[in-house]
């Protein structure tokens, strides 16, 4: 059975040509519209519960106002995209299990039989399966799944780059293509998961790099390795680095000499769905280490990322708070595959539908607290943005 490409453009971009957009500060994303976000602040102000009783809650609703442009956002549609790839570095003996896995659990998702699958059809989530460097044939099925492979895995980074970079370009941009596709189709949300035996070795090398912290703080169990081998993946990541020299102020030198194709996939995810203003929702440490990426690319697309879960794998911890994001649930998860993003999605619509559709005190004839003259007096200067309405609480519609 054949695959699918989906890609569109993805075969014709031009590594040379697009070389320049990806060094730091290039790639253009718009600022969240700052007039939607207060708009939505003062809006919970006027709801029937304490201000900010809802926590995280009220955060999030604004934050997808201001993504969306929108006095009433909403998430109706709803995308999932796994990326697949494998990885070199599984030579050293970094992983409880064979690389094999990698395309098995491939075919599992195609067949719905993953925990990703189950929870994607809960919430009610399209979603893409992509082969972005997987090293063994996929059996079944595969008609359904989005080629994007440029080679079977990276090469073992403690010989020399996990790839060139003109593949850690063209990765990027293929997931940038998804993601232009997916947003053709409507979509208000993308949560981001990967698989690929191995990675989190690449993840702990890039957050190493990345965040400047030594590789034994920044690297885990991963699949579920014993202390000893948690060590050896700690020296792997170190003998990597220092091997290959990666440039922590040129992301994509980052990407190529230590990172993995499924990791630059979900990196070219995240700035495509940014610049296409959809809210891109990640997993654990691994689609975070992609995010790292994508910020150092564009540090705009931080205001489009939110993240699902807080995972074991410390390398996570330290890189959310690096990116300025506060995990929505802390449950002890570390499967990947985008099993937390998919978990939070329904408390992401539970965000918005509190916030739109919650009665405010004066329709509830409930006597409530004034916003204060600071309040009004942050509201009334917030510039006014073309086409929006002016930012006063008077105006929030009911």
């Amino acid at each position: 059975m054949s695959r699918t490409t989906n890609l569109p453009n993805a075969a014709s971009t031009s590594c040379e040509d697009d070389s320049s957009r990806f060094d730091q500060g290039m790639f253009t994303i718009e600022p969240l519209s700052r007039s939607h976000v207060e708009f939505a602040r003062a809006r919970q102000a006027t709801l029937t519960k304490p201000a900010g009783s809802l926590g995280r809650l009220e955060a999030i609703a604004c934050q997808i106002a201001g993504i969306q442009h929108s006095d009433k956002p909403s998430i109706e549609n709803k995308w999932v995209v796994v990326a697949a790839a494998d990885h070199g570095v599984v030579e050293e003996g970094v992983s409880a299990f064979p690389q094999a896995v990698t395309a098995q659990m491939v075919a599992n998702f195609l067949n719905g039989g993953a925990a990703v699958s189950v929870l994607a059809c809960q919430a009610g989530a399209n979603v893409k399966i992509v082969d972005a460097g997987v090293a063994n044939p996929i059996l079944g099925d595969i008609s359904r799944l989005v080629d994007a492979n440029l080679a079977n895995g990276t090469n073992n980074f403690v010989h020399g780059p996990a790839m060139s970079r003109e593949h850690a370009i063209e990765i990027m941009n293929r997931g940038i293509a998804l993601a232009n596709d997916i947003s053709e189709q409507g979509a208000d949300l993308v949560a981001i998961g990967e698989m690929g035996i191995g990675n989190t070795t690449a993840a702990s090398a890039i957050t190493s790099v990345m965040l400047d912290e030594s590789p034994k703080t920044v690297t885990g169990y991963g699949t579920g390795v014993d202390e000893m081998t948690r060590l050896k993946k700690a020296y792997v990541v170190s003998k990597a680095i220092t091997i290959n020299d990666p440039d922590s102020k040129d992301p994509v030198d980052v990407l190529a000499k230590v990172g993995g194709y499924e990791i630059g996939f979900l990196a070219g995810v995240i700035l495509g769905a940014a610049q296409s203003r959809t809210l891109v929702v990640l997993d654990g440490f691994i689609s975070t280490s992609a995010a790292l990426i994508a910020a150092a690319i564009a540090p705009t697309a931080t205001q489009y990322m939110l993240a699902s879960h807080k995972s074991v794998e410390p390398g996570h911890i330290l890189a959310l708070d690096h990116l300025g994001l506060k995990p929505a649930i802390d449950l002890d998860m570390r499967l990947g595959e985008a099993s937390g993003a998919v978990l939070s999605i329904p408390i992401i619509e539970a965000a918005v539908r509190v916030h739109n559709e919650m009665a405010t005190f004066e329709e509830a004839q409930v006597s409530g607290k004034e916003l204060d003259e600071s309040t009004n007096e942050m509201l009334e200067g917030i510039p006014k943005a073309e086409g929006t309405p002016d930012i006063n609480p008077e105006s929030v519609p009911h």
